[in-house]
This record gives structure tokens, C-alpha cells and sequence, in this order.
């Protein structure tokens, strides 16, 4: 399921368009589920112009980031959650640094099932998917992005825009079952 979003039944529509119009807002406000604090989180501005390669940087933070996991969480994360963040956070990086100017922010926020990825920058223009073409060399990023994660929003922020991506930790056999 994705962040922000309920699933509840209404037992029925009233007969006039106004009646019960009241219960059907409270009920909707009662869905919208609160956002809980974060387990752990940490951030980073990292500039295409550093010393050592800002996407390099960005993975070993986030790896790093993850190994903390175990303090906070109930196990720590696997292997393949941390390669798939790894991956996401390389994407936004990467689109952040050639597509805007100037530096970006990173801030991972790991919640108890989920990582959520946000990553900052200067330019108000949403990132644009292209559509699928294997024969196209570059520019899969978005692309990619939205395969592997949960939900991905663009933000508008006073300086830019914010890009956040929720990727769940659950092993990829964890839904098999179900």
C-alpha cells in the first residue's frame, strides 16, 4: 500500500448528493493515516565539483546509513534493499547534479518497513520519465526509480523542488506468500 493512502469501504452512497456528506469528510480525514517520525535519519549536500566523485559518496553514505539499521530496526536490511537504495539514491543524485545547478541534498529517513529518499535541489522542473526504450543508451533513470519504489513524488520547495521516493526494506520474497 502507499504512504498517505487508506483503504476503508463506505457501506453505502446516501440518497440525497448532501446527506451524510459530513461523515464522508470525517471519514476521510480519519483515513489519511499520520506520517510517524522517522526510526533514523541523516542527511548530506554533496556538488558535482567535490573531490572523489559526489555519486560514489552518495552510495557509500547511504550504505553506511543502512548498516545503522540493526540499532533501530527489528533486523537488519538485506543485501538486495541496500543495493536497490544504493541504486535509487545514485539515480536522484545523478539527475540532481546534471540537470540542475548547483549542489543537492540528500536525506534518508528509514522508517520500520521503509526507507524514504528525498533528494533536494534547485530547479523547479520535475524530472521526466521517458518511456521505455531498450535501445536507448542513458537517461533510464527515472525510469528505474519508479520500477523499484513504492511511490515517487515531486515536491515543490521555495528554492526548487524535493524528489522523494519510498523504498520498501521488506525482502522481495516477503509478498510472495501473501
Amino acid at each position: 500500500m502507499k504512504r498517505g493512502k487508506a483503504e476503508y469501504e463506505v457501506p453505502s452512497a446516501p440518497a440525497h448528493p448532501y446527506e451524510g456528506s459530513a461523515r464522508a469528510m470525517t471519514d476521510a480525514i480519519t483515513a489519511e493515516r499520520a506520517v510517524p517520525e522517522p526510526l533514523l535519519s541523516a542527511s548530506a549536500v554533496f556538488d558535482s565539483t567535490a573531490d572523489g566523485g559526489a555519486i560514489g559518496s552518495a552510495r557509500a553514505f547511504t550504505a553506511d546509513f543502512l548498516a545503522a539499521a540493526p540499532a533501530v530496526r527489528r533486523e537488519p536490511v538485506t543485501r538486495e534493499r541496500v543495493d536497490l537504495a544504493k541504486l535509487v539514491v545514485s539515480e536522484l543524485v545523478t539527475n540532481a547534479l546534471r540537470h540542475t545547478s548547483g549542489p543537492c541534498r540528500l536525506l534518508l529517513e528509514l522508517r520500520q518497513d521503509a526507507l524514504e529518499i528525498s533528494v533536494f535541489d534547485r530547479a523547479a522542473a520535475a524530472p521526466v520519465p521517458r518511456g521505455h526504450d531498450p535501445r536507448r543508451i542513458g537517461q533510464h533513470g527515472v525510469e528505474i526509480v519508479v520500477a523499484v519504489c513504492e511511490s515517487v513524488r515531486v515536491e515543490p520547495e521555495p528554492d526548487g523542488k524535493r524528489v522523494r521516493a519510498l523504498l520498501s526494506l521488506l525482502p522481495s520474497d516477503a509478498g510472495a506468500g501473501a
